[in-house]
């Protein structure tokens, strides 16, 4: 607020003031229409949400640039006026340490000569970093011998190492660990960030390291799969993996393939025992494995499946087709398949067109969703119940809007094609209203690509066959930290020590990401 006292008697100054404030909302108006449009225009689907992301980034940084013009820097001796917390800004973590500063008086004395005493006082809490550095462990063993006899000497046993008689420790092929597959940062670039500090480390010796901690983590890698497909339902999803063919000087395709698990949508864990409801089935804790395959072929799935029954939610992709094959191997396979696939059918030919049955056809999808939206979190037996009672109408209402608009449109046109689409997997798209433990669609695993996407964005593609399979076994492990909200390098670190200090075979499980101590998660 202006102080009209504080304003100047000078005509022209003011007048420059009136056109600084008009340039000044000026822009200001440009970019909260820009922002605005970014968060709530009408965005095409296939967007890349890390562009969309780095676009709110710019224009908040370039509002944040103007305000600061009111909130010069020099005013040291201007007294502080309390703000009100922001509504994104929580109590910092408790793990955090706490570097104590006291800030009192010059004088403790009053001017009637007594010494003053304290009634009180403001605390403020400030987030601070210290930049990453480095630092050399110095491991003396000291050699002891007996002046008396001759019966040798005696050493401690040198600790057991990841890297033998190497640098680094554990701790620090962690932090290249999830520098490369959750940061994104290859290794090449990690070495010019090493080398600011004076460290000079070659890019095949952080290679090496990562490719040995691949090696000492592959066990816990095949635990976390095997526990993944003890499971009643899973999702599964692929994508993309380039990989350098040497003999040919030029990429080829593999693919990873994700598996993944996530079961809290329908877990309520603030779930009140006397509320006299049942109690929800224990419910297992998420996870996400990834397997690289040479090619997409539905054989690979059925590879990576092998031992696993139940349901399996995915996309409309026909190499899942072999999954449901009588005399497949194993527990018979039921395939849900993903109402956010269906929905891009309709929503392509909306965008495109003027196409009212297409926008019919999204209001009723939307519905349905309203109604997920509703129930998410509730118990498996609530969510069957609420969509017997509110879904089931309104899908069969849908069904028979389906069955009239796929007589009158032609197949062959893109409004056709999407209805063909929905009608082909209707059986697995309906799936969900006869089991309320599962999802409307397959976003859970859609989610877990993302970071392969990213990482193959920066690294472009794997080196070989070999690196895209270690690749997915870290990308695994530091996933599925991520999901269960532990902290990936102090995970990884732990499990890294764990393994070269000899933990024993049969008591794998205890390695796994949710099993970190919870004591030690600053999650």
């Amino acid at each position: 607020m202006i102080n009209v006292a504080d304003l100047p008697e000078d005509i022209d100054v003011l007048k420059a003031i009136i056109i600084a404030q008009q340039d000044k909302n000026t822009r200001l108006e440009l970019l909260v229409r820009a922002f605005k449009q970014a968060m709530f225009g009408r965005k095409s689907e296939k967007i890349n949400p890390d562009q969309f992301e780095l676009a709110l980034e710019d224009i908040e940084t370039a509002m944040a640039c103007i305000k600061a013009e009111d909130s010069p820097l020099d005013d040291v001796a201007a007294p502080v006026t309390p703000k009100t917390r922001a509504a994104n800004r929580g109590a910092l973590p408790r793990h955090l340490p706490r570097i104590e500063e006291i800030i009192a008086p010059e004088s403790k004395q009053c001017s009637c000569g007594n010494d003053l005493h304290v009634i009180g006082e403001d605390v403020s809490e400030r987030l601070d970093i210290i930049p990453a550095q480095f630092r050399v462990i110095v491991t003396h063993r000291p050699k002891y011998a007996c002046r008396s006899c001759e019966a040798g000497i005696i050493q401690a046993p040198a600790p057991a190492r990841l890297i033998h008689a190497g640098l680094p420790t554990e701790a620090l092929v962690a932090h290249v660990l999830v520098s490369k597959y959750a940061d994104h940062l290859p290794l090449y670039r990690q070495a010019q960030i090493y080398s600011r500090q004076g460290i000079d480390l070659d890019r095949s010796t952080l290679a090496n390291w990562v490719g040995k901690a691949a090696f000492e983590l592959k066990p816990v890698f095949d635990c976390l799969l095997d526990d993944l497909k003890t499971s009643h339902k899973l999702f599964m999803d692929e994508t993309r993996a380039p990989v350098l063919d040497p003999g040919r000087c030029k990429t080829k395709t593999g693919y990873f393939w994700a598996l993944a698990r996530d079961d809290r949508p329908w877990y309520d864990p603030g779930h009140d025992p006397g509320s006299g409801d049942a109690p929800p089935e224990e419910v297992p804790p998420p996870g996400v494995a990834y397997t690289y395959a040479p090619g997409r072929s539905g054989v690979f799935a059925e590879n990576i499946l092998d031992g696993f029954s139940g349901i399996l939610q995915v996309d409309g992709y026909a190499g899942y087709n072999r999954l449901t094959k009588a005399d497949r191997v194993g527990g018979a396979i039921e395939l849900a398949y993903c109402w956010a696939h269906a929905r891009r059918k309709l929503y392509d030919v909306a965008r495109n067109s003027t196409a009212p049955i297409a926008e019919e056809g999204l209001k009723y999808i939307a519905a349905l969703y309203r109604i997920e939206a509703d129930i998410k979190g509730q118990a498996a037996e609530t969510r069957l119940a609420q969509r017997q009672a509110r879904s089931v109408p309104l899908m069969d209402a849908f069904e028979s809007w389906l069955r009239q608009n796929r007589a009158r449109v032609s197949r062959k046109s893109p409004l056709g094609e999407a209805l063909s689409y929905i009608d082909k997997f209707w059986q697995g798209l309906t799936l969900y209203l006869r089991d309320g433990r599962v999802e409307m669609d397959n976003n859970a695993v859609e989610r877990t690509i993302r970071p392969i996407a990213l990482n193959r964005k920066n690294a472009l593609f794997a080196g070989h066959d070999k690196g895209a399979e270690n690749w997915a076994i870290i990308a695994s492990l530091i996933e599925t930290a991520k999901l269960n909200k532990i902290e990936p390098h102090a995970y990884i670190t732990a499990t890294l020590q764990a393994i070269i200090a000899g933990h024993k075979q049969n008591q794998i499980k205890k390695l796994l990401p949710w099993n970190y101590p919870a004591s030690l998660n600053s999650g």
